[in-house]
């Protein structure tokens, strides 16, 4: 169970820590809104990666079964997956640090508490990258040993602890912490140590017995 809780909370964060858009509009949301409000739209994005991770971990324990003859296999392709989104977010933050491009949201009207949740959640969703993520991160686990209920339910439950407190922080820190994280060393930053997380992520399932 604690290697299941592990693995949720690299996941989370690993999904959660690099800040985009999303993150960039949540901090300017909170800004000219109230805590409530971002609160409410941190905990929009945190439902969302947690709901990608309950999908990817229930689609990964069927599939798993029809795929047991290849799922050695399988690890390498998903270790090679996580690999390539960690470049491939890496290589993104430099070339936008390098270019000064910053990607922002405007919106006409602040939304209020309810609509920031909801507009946050359909946005998160609408991140094919995410259920990749975790679709990668669950399928590669299953070739080491099929996961019982109990650790499905700690892993999603700490994937969503996880991107909550990012998001929460990100909410919490509005204008002023707000302007380091999302300038441009800011996004360069963040994105190298989510990068980061997912390689460690990918080493620990090609080190792992089985």
């Amino acid at each position: 169970m604690t290697a299941a809780l592990v693995a949720g909370l690299l996941a989370g964060y690993g999904i959660a820590v690099p800040v985009g858009a999303v993150g960039t509009y949540l901090v300017s949301l909170t800004a000219r809104t109230s805590l409530r409000t971002g609160v409410c739209a941190a905990l929009g994005v945190a439902t969302a990666d947690g709901l990608y991770a309950l999908a990817a971990t229930l689609g990964g324990t069927a599939l798993a079964g029809a795929l047991r003859p290849v799922l050695g296999p399988l690890r390498w392709v998903c270790v090679l997956v996580l690999l390539a989104l960690a470049a491939w977010g890496t290589a993104t933050a430099v070339r936008e640090y390098r270019g000064h491009r910053l990607a922002t949201r405007t919106a006409p009207a602040p939304p209020g508490p309810a609509r920031a949740y909801l507009a946050l959640l359909g946005i998160t969703l609408l991140n094919p990258t995410t259920v990749i993520y975790f679709a990668a991160l669950v399928l590669g686990s299953q070739a080491t040993g099929p996961a019982g209920p109990l650790e499905q339910g700690v892993f999603v439950l700490a994937a969503f602890a996880a991107s909550a407190s990012w998001q929460v922080l990100l909410a919490g820190s509005g204008a002023l912490l707000g302007r380091a994280l999302t300038g441009h060393r800011g996004r360069l930053g963040t994105a190298l140590v989510a990068s980061g997380v997912m390689t460690v992520l990918a080493v620990r399932m090609a080190l792992a017995p089985g």
